[in-house]
């Protein structure tokens, strides 16, 4: 499967290169239509990002419009990202006021104007060691200065619940598993449920998270396409769809769980990560390593979406849980040593 920001990449840059091309979708015509009936500024080329994640550029200047359900979440998106601006972080976008005659409206979404941020040449990855700590600093950095105005954005944000997510996610995996027999056989299926409930009982008796550990604004959605090299090789950070308000620990899971299988399943590598040392002896973070959110969250929208029909899709979640499985397994069971 394609990187998404590699997509993200080519996509801009075909934009560049080639003025003409629009795509033959017909929501996409539609959109171009009625963006050049709005925009005060003579349209070049709409490039589909996604559908509702649009490259447009004009003669003047080159935009990224985004499209929200409400216009309650999308002044929250601008006011937001102008609020970390003004604490000290820059490393992201920034919403304009777009060249149009009124607020844009399309077939049910709001569309923002952000800024373009040209791409640098190379991409970030997970398979980059430089890379992974340059995404924990950038982090580390977006929660400091989320710490500072936490507080004004409590009624706005919903509060994470990560043991809630995870505990309906096992829930839905254990209801599919009639289904996920077709796919998987024992003991693979029994072990990956192991794994969660000893993971999930662990947390239970652990105080997780610590109510001593402070609050930010978390991002909510760490995936390596959120994470953007500029044109002169500046780290950015993207997307703040997912935002809400929680501990840092639980961003920080989320990453190690995503670089996990980068780094070999390997502890030492995982916790010798400067923002993740002080975590190497939390209880509480140690069980909530074990906890196979990937794998759940895959498989889940895989039957849900129907999608296990697509070779490529299959194939990633496949080598997620069959694949990496005794990987995982072997970095589990140290958990389970260290934690004994």
């Amino acid at each position: 499967m394609a990187h998404p920001t590699v997509c993200l990449v080519m996509q801009m840059r075909a934009a560049k290169t080639n003025k003409n091309h629009i795509g033959d979708d017909a929501y996409f015509d539609r959109l171009f239509s009625y963006f050049r009936s709005q925009f005060t500024e003579e349209i070049i080329d709409l490039v589909p990002i996604k559908k509702s994640v649009i490259l447009l550029e004009t003669k003047e200047h080159t935009y990224i419009m985004k499209g929200y359900p409400t216009i309650k979440r999308l002044k929250l998106q601008e006011a937001f990202t102008a609020t970390l601006r003004k604490e000290g972080f820059s490393k992201t976008y920034v919403f304009f006021s777009p060249p149009a005659k009124e607020q844009l409206y399309f077939e049910g979404r709001y569309f923002g104007c952000m800024e373009y941020i040209e791409p640098h040449k190379s991409i970030f990855t997970f398979q980059s060691q430089k890379n992974r700590q340059e995404g924990l600093d950038l982090l580390e950095h977006f929660h400091q200065a989320t710490a500072s105005f936490e507080q004004r954005y409590r009624t706005l944000l919903p509060h994470g619940d990560l043991m809630g997510k995870w505990q309906e996610r096992f829930h839905g995996f254990s209801n599919n598993l009639p289904i996920l027999g077709y796919f998987m056989k024992e003991p693979f299926i029994s072990e990956i449920v192991e794994w969660a409930s000893w993971s999930l009982s662990g947390l239970n008796l652990n105080q997780f998270p610590s109510p001593s550990e402070p609050s930010v604004i978390l991002h909510g959605d760490v995936a390596h396409h959120n994470f953007l090299l500029d044109k002169d090789g500046r780290l950015c950070l993207i997307d703040f769809d997912l935002i809400n308000i929680g501990p840092a620990m639980f961003d920080y899971l989320q990453y190690a769980n995503r670089i996990l299988p980068y780094i070999d399943w390997s502890f030492e590598k995982l916790t010798s990560l400067k923002q993740l040392q002080k975590y190497k002896n939390n209880k509480a973070f140690l069980y909530a390593l074990a906890y196979p959110a990937d794998i759940f969250r895959e498989w889940n929208r895989t039957i849900r979406e129907k999608t296990y029909t697509n070779q490529s899709i299959f194939k990633q979640v496949m080598n997620l849980s069959i694949g990496q499985f005794y990987s995982r397994k072997k970095f589990i069971d140290q958990l389970k040593e260290r934690l004994n």
